[in-house]
């Protein structure tokens, strides 16, 4: 799998990230160090608990992760619980995170694939 094929796999802008980083080995490295992150881990644990702070934090982190590397879909989905958890627990906070989670399982998934075509 090239990086252009994960990229469309997992709904992001490659165009995009290439002309912010300008280097596919720099694109590479942070696009696989994505998977370390545990943010989705704390915005999963928060979601169960309630815990409006923590789960605002950990999608606003995904968020910006999504910014900064172009991944369209999950941006979009990780924006939009941002924003319903910014100042209350808004009723449509536990769909919106379903919606992410899709996402990140798409992009988590597409980045295991290129993990696994380069050998790692």
């Amino acid at each position: 799998m090239t990086m252009q094929e994960c990229y469309a796999a997992l709904g992001g802008d490659y165009e995009e990230v290439v002309s912010r980083l300008r280097s596919e080995r720099l694109i590479q490295k942070f696009v696989l160090k994505f998977l370390d992150d545990g943010s989705f881990d704390l915005l999963a644990a928060s979601m169960a608990a309630q815990n409006r702070e923590d789960a605002f934090r950990a999608a606003h982190t995904i968020k910006g992760m999504c910014q900064n590397l172009s991944f369209t879909a999950l941006g979009k989905s990780a924006h939009d619980l941002t924003e319903a958890l910014r100042n209350d627990w808004g009723a449509d906070a536990p769909a919106l995170y379903e919606t992410v989670k899709a996402d990140y399982a798409r992009t988590a998934g597409a980045i295991r694939e290129l993990k696994a075509s380069l050998g790692l």
